[in-house]
């Protein structure tokens, strides 16, 4: 009789639960999500209230202004008057003091032919008639017996009056600098987090991979004429190939020239094995080899994914057409269900990190999918369509 051996001491070691890292990782960034939102929306109703704010107060001081400099031009114009009913013995050093104080506001005398007597306070003095007539439809004159007095805002008021705008403009510029910054800071924190997840989730399935991988060659030794033990070992590599998926988040995968039919037929076979007979799959791929420079392994992932997702949408029913598109400067990967579909509401959400419709899951697959499409090989996912009670179709585009 073969002797039978006892595993060894490590097999014995039970695997920490890593779905509480993974849990605890999840809250975290929802949480920080959560806060970001607020402060956005804080960030913009501060912007509005200071803007309101300052408008107001800048529209009561420029009237408030406004109304000195007409009582001044009021009493510019009896000075005027005066000066031109006084007679020899009129004291007139009042007077001129008077005239002679206004060093700000531009003033046009005209008689009662509209010919030009004065002005004061004008650089331009060439269109002289041009700028009496539009301080004249402005309505802001005075009419002192035969002449009448018409004058405009001066520098002062004109730049207090656009100082608010300019001020609303730097406050605007200030929030979106604002929200730009905390948007990083949301992005650098969620990359922390899912670097933390992914590369604990490794660690913690190594332990388990390791024992099971000890446990497949035992029973090849002591059955070896068993024919599911093969299915075994290939389940194993399967769990240590997607620990090393999990690894390698985090760091920047080494890119190679690999082929995305091989890598579909990979995915066709997996979900063919794992999913039931009423679930159809088609792949539709060119006679010829595509080759993109990309990571194989993490692209094989992604689209198993979104497969996985289709059977669940689907409910164990229904059929899913992968279609290969390879065009002069980009490859384009199609996935198609007869599942129940996405609401409206939702297709913008379905990349987020946490949302879910299903009853189990954190909702993190697609959300890696993305990070693995978007930032390690800087291509594009999205829905491309979906329609509730039909299904929906997922497009991941690289570039050649």
């Amino acid at each position: 009789m073969r002797e039978s051996r006892k595993p060894p001491s490590f097999l014995k070691e039970k695997p920490r639960g890593y779905n509480i890292f993974g849990a605890f990782s999840l809250i975290l960034c929802m949480q920080w999500t959560d806060r970001i939102r607020q402060t956005k929306i804080l960030l913009v109703i501060a912007a509005v209230i200071i803007a309101v704010t300052s408008l107001l107060i800048s529209h009561f001081l420029v009237k408030d202004l406004s109304n000195e400099e007409r009582k001044k031009m009021e009493v510019w114009a009896q000075a005027l008057h005066a000066l031109n009913t006084a007679d020899e013995n009129t004291d007139l050093s009042l007077v001129l003091d008077v005239m002679q104080g206004n060093t700000t506001i531009p003033v046009i005398v005209l008689n009662d032919k509209g010919g030009i007597d004065d002005y004061r306070n004008i650089e331009d003095t060439l269109n002289l008639k041009q700028y009496a007539k539009r301080m004249l439809q402005a309505g802001d004159t005075i009419v002192i017996g035969s002449q009448i007095v018409c004058y405009d805002e001066s520098i002062l008021l004109k730049r207090l009056s656009q100082y608010p705008y300019w001020q609303l403009g730097v406050v605007m510029i200030f929030v979106v600098v604002a929200i730009f910054a905390l948007l990083s800071s949301k992005k650098a924190e969620q990359n922390k987090v899912w670097v933390g997840l992914s590369k604990e989730t490794a660690h913690q399935l190594g332990t388990p991979i390791s024992s099971l991988m000890a446990w497949v060659e035992i029973l090849k030794e002591n059955h070896p004429d068993d024919d599911l033990i093969p299915e075994m070992d290939k389940d194993v590599k399967r769990l240590e190939r997607i620990a090393e998926r999990f690894s390698k988040i985090g760091s920047l995968p080494e890119p190679k020239e690999s082929s995305m039919n091989e890598v579909l037929d990979h995915v066709v076979e997996y979900m063919r094995r794992r999913v039931s007979n009423k679930v159809e799959i088609i792949c539709q791929v060119p006679d010829y080899d595509v080759i993109v420079n990309m990571n194989a392994s993490l692209f094989e992932w992604v689209i198993e994914n979104l497969c996985k997702n289709s059977v669940d949408a689907m409910e164990g029913c229904g059929k899913i057409t992968m279609m290969l598109i390879d065009d002069d400067s980009r490859v384009a990967i199609e996935v198609s269900d007869t599942g129940k579909g996405i609401r409206k509401k939702d297709i913008k959400n379905v990349f987020t990190p946490g949302f879910t419709t299903k009853q189990r899951g954190w909702g993190l697959g697609l959300s890696l999918a993305r990070r693995i499409v978007e930032d390690y090989h800087k291509g594009r996912i999205f829905v491309k369509s979906s329609e509730l009670g039909k299904g929906t179709t997922f497009r991941v585009e690289l570039h050649k």
